[in-house]
């Protein structure tokens, strides 16, 4: 399918999981796909590798989100990397994936200042201004879409933190797409429940007794994977959801309906 083509898109954090999947899926719809990374330069490597080597589009570059500048040095390292992928001098962008998140597990009792100012920095802050400072490249028609996350409804107690940025990441969504309107872009926010990725490997993939568990949660009565939220994210991208804007939709097999 090649619905995005002629689209330049950017994932944050899609060096592996959801965001790997979300970018690999965005190249097979045809557009030219920004890799971004926090830390691991060689997974981000892989991920262009992997879509040049299924013939779709993609560069990396790296920036560490959630500390001072770190927004500013997002946007120098898309435009540098995409002028060295195809010379153009074009920095012109039509899908901007706000992926990447820090979840620190603190029950409230124990919850610290340093793992709540990390997960505002990732989950929140820099979402909010890599938007921001990105709306100069964002062209008219464009598509802004914000990973969040099921534990906003579902009220886990371990992720309190985590939990309480993605709520404002949502709130995010709903407000930007009134802001971003009047430019026919649409915001929305996508929301996965328990996913299959190398984050939950620790506790999911080596537990046979905790992936039943987890996977009794859906209504499907199985675990998620990154390609089931990528599917709902090119949708979304595409110009089939040109109606839907400052929406949660919900992406978590109908957990715990």
């Amino acid at each position: 399918m090649d619905r995005l083509t002629g689209k330049t898109a950017v994932v944050t954090g899609s060096s592996r999981s959801i965001g790997r999947g979300i970018a690999e899926q965005l190249a097979a719809d045809g557009a030219l796909v920004g890799i971004h990374y926090s830390e691991s330069q060689q997974a981000a490597a892989e991920a262009v590798d992997a879509i040049i080597d299924g013939g779709g589009r993609a560069f990396a570059f790296g920036a560490k989100l959630g500390t001072e500048g770190d927004t500013e040095r997002f946007w120098n390292g898309f435009d540098e990397q995409r002028a060295k992928y195809d010379g153009s001098g074009d920095t012109g962008l039509d899908i901007i994936v706000n992926n990447v998140a820090v979840a620190l597990r603190d029950e409230f009792e124990n919850a610290t200042r340093a793992d709540f100012d990390e997960m505002v920095a990732v989950n929140v802050r820099a979402p909010f201004f890599i938007v921001q400072q990105g709306l100069g490249r964002l062209r008219d028609g464009g598509r802004v879409i914000n990973i969040s996350s099921a534990v906003t409804r579902l009220a886990l107690t371990e992720v309190i933190a985590y939990g309480t940025t993605k709520g404002a990441l949502d709130t995010f969504t709903l407000i930007l797409s009134k802001v971003l309107a009047a430019r026919n872009i649409t915001v929305n926010s996508v929301a996965p429940g328990y996913i299959d990725t190398d984050s939950n490997a620790s506790w999911l993939r080596f537990d046979e007794e905790a992936w039943r568990e987890t996977a009794a949660k859906s209504a499907f009565g199985r675990v998620g994977t990154p390609q089931d939220i990528a599917d709902v994210v090119s949708f979304l991208a595409s110009d089939d959801s040109r109606w839907v804007t400052g929406q949660i939709i919900d992406a978590s097999g109908g957990t715990r309906l």
